[in-house]
């Protein structure tokens, strides 16, 4: 027999995060959904034992999103890393952009780990052992430095190896208290480290974020045609949800060899890679970051790579990769501080 072809269905990203409420009987045929404006209105809802659960279900905008947007009111720029496919270095590039936006001491910068089932951001911070402390104001970041803290479902897990297995309301509640509840304080920046995918997580970031303003996305990706199939999804993705994306960064671009430095293509390009793509959607092409096997072993000692390594290739690559995010960003000199990130001004002089 062959497929039914239909009309692929619109997603509605402005659809409110409530949980659907628990129906009594499965919905029946002709039914309007129980989060719709004619639930338990409709002449299909009658006689319908959902009927009274259905009309007093909650609907609409969300009523927390005016507290997730007054809390947020002091972080100056908000900032997503994202990528459709798993592996290829998104908490890699979080950690580095938020170290290199906190290499200036004027600046406070945050990491808010919405990876519900595998956050990693602890590791790479070096603050695995943490826990979160409760106070009046809320819930307090775990702080990494003076001026860089995270914040991660892992600090609330009893063993470092437990799993998260929830379902997508459940994580929704989470991300909207680390939003609500978490003390942020005045930040210069907060990084956001997703998932990989274009589901709960990043539906939700962008639905409680939007009345608070993002900056911008920065997509990452791999140079072969695997990763790039699912960086092209993430792409739409951000257009239909109305989310700028600064660029893409194209990482583990080649392997250069610790002790020759001479360059081979692991992951070979066979379509173009990132910059292909970007000039294809009219994307800015952030960089081309090296594979540095430096870079694995300095996020499982949670230290900083820029700090261990300042002049390997990759590093440099880093660097010029996290200027170009600031120029897409529209950051002047005072707020990115251009010594610490590769030398120069930046507008490249």
């Amino acid at each position: 027999m062959a497929p039914m072809l239909q009309e692929p269905a619109l997603v509605d990203f402005n659809a409110p995060l409530h949980a659907a409420p628990k129906l009594v009987a499965p919905e029946p045929e002709h039914c309007p959904g129980p989060e719709s404006q004619q639930a338990g209105k409709a002449d299909s809802c009658a006689g319908c034992p959902n009927q009274q659960i259905c009309a007093t279900a909650p609907k609409g905008p969300d009523p927390d999103i005016p507290a997730i947007t007054a809390r947020l009111s002091s972080i100056k720029h908000k900032l997503l890393v994202l990528s459709g496919k798993g592996g290829v270095g998104k908490s890699t590039f979080t950690t580095m952009l938020a170290h290199a936006f906190a290499s200036n001491p004027a600046s406070t910068v945050g990491i808010m780990d919405t990876d519900i089932c595998g956050p990693s951001i602890p590791k790479m911070m070096g603050v695995e052992q943490e826990a979160i402390h409760v106070s009046n104001g809320g819930w307090s970041p775990v702080w990494v430095s003076e001026n860089l803290c995270a914040m991660s479902v892992q600090f609330m897990l009893p063993n470092r190896d437990d799993a998260v297995i929830w379902r997508g309301p459940k994580k929704n509640g989470l991300i909207k208290q680390f939003l609500m509840d978490v003390e942020w304080g005045e930040l210069d920046f907060l990084v956001v480290d997703t998932p990989p995918g274009t589901s709960d997580e990043h539906l939700s970031v962008n639905s409680y974020l939007k009345e608070s303003g993002v900056d911008g996305a920065v997509l990452v990706t791999t140079p072969q045609e695997v990763s790039l199939l699912d960086v092209r999804k993430e792409i739409d993705f951000c257009r239909k949800a109305g989310i700028r994306v600064l660029g893409i960064v194209e990482n583990m671009s080649g392997f250069v060899c610790p002790k020759c430095t001479h360059e081979s293509q692991i992951f070979k390009a066979t379509t173009g890679g990132a910059r292909r793509l970007a000039k294809d959607t009219g994307i800015p092409f952030l960089g081309a970051v090296p594979l540095d096997p430096r870079i694995g072993m300095s996020c499982d000692f949670g230290e900083s790579f820029f700090d261990s390594f300042p002049d390997s290739p990759a590093c440099k690559a880093l660097k010029g990769v996290v200027r170009r995010v600031g120029e897409e960003m529209g950051l002047g000199a005072d707020e990115l501080l251009a010594d610490s990130v590769d030398g120069m001004s930046v507008d490249g002089r």
